[in-house]
């Protein structure tokens, strides 16, 4: 299904399939957007996947959460005697699924709970009359409920789930993935046989979810994929069937591709409610589309030696954390004792905080950091409760402020360039140094309007002005060939988080401009209204050059919207790839 044929009206529902021997999937779907953090941003709704075991014991894996719990189980009571269910797997846990399972375990007080040694702990301490039914599972321990379906479990601990548990069942060889290989988008398709669509949209949940913790996601996948599995069963989106050996490659593409930028921010945090996390996860989203890596570390569940490792060879260091009694977390304040003692001075700090009343550890630490003589690259966050979806934009702007100061104050270090060196041929690395304003290219094909990223543009005449643009056959060139053809450069400002919304390439059915703001050219063509500056451009001549296009192009009008703004720019490590 494409793009255009998502219905945002549609009620939520429960779509029911079996997807192998005796097994069932239970997608609970809504067709708008569930919430308003980073990850659901494409607003492409989303699917909350569920899966039923039936053989001679009963399974269920990952019940939803809250906004689901009414129409899940209700549709799970026409395919299942909830007096029968023998065991509930939990992928990670949150206050969400909890609210769920109180529902679900007061109609099936048989059950034993399956999960790993860290939700267990967390089960336990939010609910101690469930002691004796949860039972903590181990990396390859086992659970055989018969004919096959001996199913194995895999601990694939991150900083943002600690608590993460993958399931496989031999019998079916599908492997129950929770939040890795997901994408939020909701349709009726249940696999993922048009996988080249879905894209945009695995590669956005992936920067937005597990980009910060590409370390992690490595040693998740060594564990993954010596399985041997068939199918991949995510928490969200498509069951992986048609592109799993692609899929898997992309995740390790894309973790390398992030571990090696060349700037490194270290994210130290700790949430006590979930509410210091969301505010991390929308800095790291404004570090990572600007081209920084991040090494997203939950103090709760890291050693001294990691943190002190981490902090000593990143380029800068933002701390987050909860006001628990008037103070910050014991292990925040062990972290920040760690920066102040092994951190230069000469590295860039930043400080943010959720609380309920007062709020005083985002003020110790940010008094601490000042009078040790650090600079802070973004004006302190400090959120009352739950963030809003204008503090998270404020988030995700600090992220991309942070890493443009960064980028223009920070001299690499050596020992960074040399990994660089060594791994990169150095004619490609010394093309990479090139750099070109970052615009967004809008074409028009009949009433669809589309649009490209791209940073290979520069001046080419001045009288008449023109421009010159370099572009693939798959970025919109029958639209731009021809003479007479008309398009806008929209050239982007620095510090605003448009590009998050366009892809390199033109995928059929998508409209990034759906969130932006945006007005009609005389062309015909669309204006971003965010954009620094705009020019309506008309192509004069084009050749052909290697993998590429030249596109010629005289301005016909143009304009800056923002006078005191700095033109994006893009930086990359190689000439041969983005």
């Amino acid at each position: 299904m494409s793009a255009t044929t998502i219905t945002s009206n549609r009620p939520r529902d429960v779509q029911v399939t079996e997807i192998g021997k005796n097994t069932i999937i239970l997608r609970s779907r809504t067709w708008e957007r569930l919430k308003f953090e980073v990850e659901y941003s494409r607003q492409r709704g989303t699917t909350a996947n569920s899966y039923l075991i039936q053989a001679d014991k009963k399974a269920l894996i990952d019940p939803p959460g809250e906004s689901f719990t009414e129409i899940y189980l209700q549709q799970l009571a026409q395919h299942l005697d909830f007096t029968t269910l023998d065991y509930i797997v939990l992928g990670h846990v949150n206050p969400n699924r909890r609210a769920t399972l109180e529902v679900l375990l007061a109609q099936a007080p048989q059950v034993t709970l399956i999960c790993s040694r860290p939700t267990a702990n967390t089960l336990k301490t939010a609910f101690p009359n469930w002691e004796s039914r949860i039972q903590a599972v181990r990396f390859n321990d086992t659970l055989d409920l018969g004919q096959g379906h001996e199913l194995s479990f895999i601990t694939v601990p991150t900083p943002r789930w600690p608590d993460g548990l993958c399931t496989y069942d031999p019998a079916t060889k599908i492997l129950y993935t929770d939040k890795f290989f997901g994408a939020h988008i909701c349709e009726d398709t249940l696999f993922d046989e048009d996988w080249k669509a879905l894209d945009a949209e695995r590669r956005y949940y992936f920067d937005c979810l597990h980009a910060p913790q590409a370390k992690q996601v490595e040693v998740a996948l060594d564990k993954l994929t010596a399985l041997g599995a068939k199918f991949y069963a995510p928490a969200h989106g498509p069951i992986v069937r048609y592109s799993l050996s692609r899929f898997t490659f992309d995740y390790r593409q894309w973790s390398q591709e992030q571990k090696s930028q060349e700037l490194s921010v270290a994210l130290l945090y700790a949430s006590a409610y979930g509410n210091t996390a969301i505010l991390a996860n929308g800095i790291a989203q404004g570090l990572i589309e600007n081209g920084v890596n991040v090494e997203s570390i939950n103090c709760e569940l890291a050693d001294p030696a990691e943190i002190t490792r981490i902090v000593e060879a990143c380029d800068g260091f933002i701390i987050g954390s909860p006001t628990l009694g008037g103070h910050a977390p014991t292990q925040i304040q062990t972290a920040l004792g760690i920066v102040l003692s092994t951190a230069a001075k000469t590295k860039l700090a930043g400080v943010f905080g959720s609380y309920g009343w007062s709020g005083e550890a985002v003020d110790v630490i940010e008094s601490k950091l000042k009078d040790a003589n650090y600079r802070l690259g973004f004006e302190t966050i400090r959120v009352r409760f739950s963030p809003t979806p204008e503090i998270l934009q404020q988030c995700q702007q600090a992220g991309a402020a942070f890493a443009q100061t960064l980028k223009k104050t920070k001299k690499l270090r050596t020992p960074r360039q040399a990994v660089t060196e060594a791994k990169i041929d150095r004619t490609e690395q010394a093309v990479g140094r090139i750099i070109g304003s970052l615009c967004v290219v809008t074409t028009r094909d009949g009433e669809n309007h589309k649009g490209i990223l791209t940073s290979w543009v520069s001046q080419a005449t001045f009288n008449p002005p023109g421009i010159m643009i370099a572009i693939a056959q798959e970025q919109n060139a029958d639209l731009m060939r021809h003479p007479g053809d008309k398009f806008v450069l929209n050239i982007l400002k620095e510090g605003r988080n448009i590009r998050r919304y366009f892809s390199r390439h033109s995928a059929l059915g998508d409209n990034p401009f759906a969130n932006l703001s945006t007005r009609t050219a005389l062309n015909g063509s669309l204006i971003l209204n965010e954009a620094l500056a705009y020019l309506e451009c008309t192509v004069q001549n084009q050749i052909e050059c290697g993998d590429r296009l030249l596109i010629y192009a005289v301005v016909d009008k143009g304009e800056v919207l923002e006078n005191d703004g700095v033109t994006a720019i893009e930086h990359r490590k190689s000439g041969s790839y983005f």
